[in-house]
């Protein structure tokens, strides 16, 4: 992601392109939700046709919403964790991140099996587990804790620049 607004990586990008797959015709997701492209929901309609350009243009300002509503939280210092929360929030939505246990446990620097286990408890659907959000689920947490995942350059705070 070239925008110099832009903290969460291209393997971020890759990786919400692969999770949530591409559907270039609008179409009503699991919940009743219209959805178009890479899981864009805003201002979708029955009928609405983009293309693969459009849905990865309308992708990048769906990343760049998610990553202002994760930094305003204060609790990103690393690169892994910016890109986990932003994927969870693209996925769940930012007032469930904020209401969660991840985030108290995050707060509090919870150790990682803590941190996984918090991540792990979101992979259902309907009432069933299902293998997609386990999937999802098992790569935010791995990159949320990664080691040796780069420092954020503006210190994981939303300076009001993203």
């Amino acid at each position: 992601m070239k925008d110099e607004n832009v903290l969460t990586s291209e393997l971020l990008f890759a990786k919400l392109k692969e999770f949530e797959g591409l559907r270039l015709k609008a179409y009503q997701d699991a919940a009743g939700v219209w959805t178009i492209g890479y899981g864009h929901t805003h201002n979708v309609r029955r009928g609405d046709v983009i293309s693969q350009f459009y849905a990865e243009e309308m992708l990048r300002l769906d990343i760049l919403q998610c990553q202002r509503q994760v930094l305003r939280l204060g609790v990103c210092t690393t690169q892994g964790q910016l890109d986990a929360l932003v994927s969870f929030v693209f996925n769940m939505g930012i007032g469930r991140l904020q209401k969660s246990t991840l985030l108290a446990c995050i707060r509090r620097h919870a150790d990682g099996e803590v941190i996984r286990e918090q991540f792990l408890r979101w992979v259902y659907g309907g009432g069933r587990r299902l293998p997609g959000l386990v999937k999802r689920r098992t790569w935010e947490y791995r990159r949320f804790l990664e080691e040796d995942s780069p420092q954020l350059q503006k210190g994981g705070r939303d300076d009001g620049h993203a």
